[in-house]
């Protein structure tokens, strides 16, 4: 009798169930450390946003038994502790990126659910970071080969079959739960593009911590014996026939190295804009100009950057009242970068955003495409930066990286420096470095001994 065929989706439940600690090379597993720290601190800095707020409310009200930690204090169920901590981590903008030709994601969203899952099971740390490592290899393989933002859909999309996986691996499921838990997953969050196109909402940073939360979901209603169709990729009116088109992966020849692929954030902005924000950084450092002396800017940038923050097809960047729009508006980050000599969380304040100076000097901001440096995309982050002073002087910059790009890595120290200053105000130096050295030996510890200490935040040493 011949072999049924193993389907897509059965395949990578293989690669899930097969993916072990002894994989991961040390630079891997160095990665994922920095990840995981990097994760925390934008979580951390996040506790206060309005957004985030109303999400613990939300929680706490509807309950949900005491299984799993909310950072900050308390216990809910794992799918709402995927949410809300999934939340925190994305809500600053802050988290890694990774980088394909057609899509761009943040692979750190996984976090917080494959800590829920991860706690929930009792892991141990080498579990954990295994499960991160094999969410950010499905997402960041499936944005290489099956990009969907061309078609309307939103980068949350490739997500719901990663989150499914790590949490799937995270609680230590068979092949054959893995893959209906792939399958739930993959069928049920389908997210549009629309949530980062023009007037942008509360939803940009909550709509990945949603799919993570339903992805959580469904592997817990695989885990029950729950089933889905195990032919969402290939089958009919499936992934590929109504959304990705037609690709190919080969599960059983993937690594779990693509973490080493993915860039850390220096600025509190939008991805693309990170060797802009740098560059206009230098610039200033290097000729002392001020906003005063500025005539106009013009940046020439990579088709994505330009489309997503500058003013190409996803909307008009000028018109910034918000948070969520300044924070993917090119003209506003670097006029105000150029006014506060950086572009962190206070940068986001309301009354900052609002503010007459911001507001006249990123209408002399002027974006426009390259096409020389949209082929040289994603590789590098290409960007030329032109001020025109008023007193006749012209000022060039072109940059092709900045730190904390995967061709230029944030070292371990630059990435706890970013922990320290987006955790000061609510964690005390004690905790703090309870918190560093947790992480730091997380392949000798338990997944409890890190979660135990993430819920005593804020502490009573800062509240004194």
């Amino acid at each position: 009798m011949q072999r049924e065929k193993m389907t897509l989706a059965q395949d990578l439940s293989q690669f899930v169930v097969g993916a072990s600690f002894k994989d991961l090379s040390k630079e891997a597993k160095r990665q994922l450390k920095i990840r995981v720290m990097d994760s925390l601190g934008c979580a951390i800095g996040a506790l206060e946003g309005d957004p985030v707020r109303m999400l613990r409310k939300h929680i706490e009200d509807f309950g949900g038994k005491g299984h799993c930690t909310l950072f900050g204090g308390g216990k809910t169920a794992p799918d709402r502790a995927a949410l809300y901590n999934g939340a925190l981590i994305r809500y600053l903008d802050f988290n890694d990126t990774y980088t394909a030709k057609g899509e761009s994601c943040h692979p750190s969203d996984n976090i917080g659910a494959v800590l829920a899952a991860s706690e929930y099971a009792k892991a141990s740390g080498k579990d954990f970071l295994v499960a991160v490592a094999v969410a950010y290899q499905v997402q960041c393989r499936l944005s290489d080969v099956a990009p969907v933002r061309h078609r309307g859909f939103d980068h949350t999309t490739q997500g719901s079959y990663a989150a499914a996986a790590g949490v799937s691996k995270a609680l230590g499921l068979n092949a054959e739960k893995t893959a209906n838990a792939i399958a739930i997953s993959g069928t049920a969050f389908n997210a549009l593009r629309v949530t980062r196109t023009g007037r942008l909402s509360h939803w940009k940073g909550l709509a990945y911590p949603n799919t993570a939360f339903g992805a959580t979901h469904s592997a817990f209603l695989a885990m029950r014996g729950i089933t889905g169709p195990i032919e969402v990729f290939e089958g009919k009116k499936g992934f590929m026939e109504s959304i990705a088109g037609k690709f190919e992966i080969h599960w059983s020849k993937e690594n779990l190295e693509r973490v080493t692929r993915t860039s850390l954030k220096k600025y509190n902005a939008e991805f693309h804009s990170q060797s802009a924000v740098e560059g206009i950084l230098e610039l200033k450092e290097e000729h002392k100009f001020k906003a005063d002396d500025i005539d106009r800017i013009e940046i020439e940038i990579f088709d994505v950057a330009y489309n997503i923050i500058g003013g190409g097809e996803e909307g008009e960047k000028k018109d910034v009242k918000t948070k969520e729009e300044a924070d993917h508006s090119l003209p506003y980050i670097v006029a105000v970068a150029i006014l506060d000599g950086n572009v962190m969380p206070d940068q986001y304040l309301p009354k900052r955003i609002v503010s007459r100076d911001v507001q006249t000097l990123l209408r002399k901001v002027y974006v426009k495409p390259n096409d020389d440096y949209s082929r040289r995309f994603p590789d590098e982050m290409p960007c030329r930066l032109i001020v025109h002073l008023k007193s006749g002087r012209v000022l060039r910059k072109e940059k092709v990286d900045f730190e904390g790009f995967f061709t230029r890595p944030m070292p371990w120290n630059k990435v706890v420096n970013k922990f320290q200053k987006l955790s000061a105000h609510d964690v005390g130096a004690t905790l703090r470095k309870e918190i560093i050295d947790a992480v730091r030996n997380l392949d000798r510890l338990q997944v409890a001994d890190l979660t135990n200490l993430l819920e005593r935040i804020p502490d009573s040493e800062r509240r004194m």
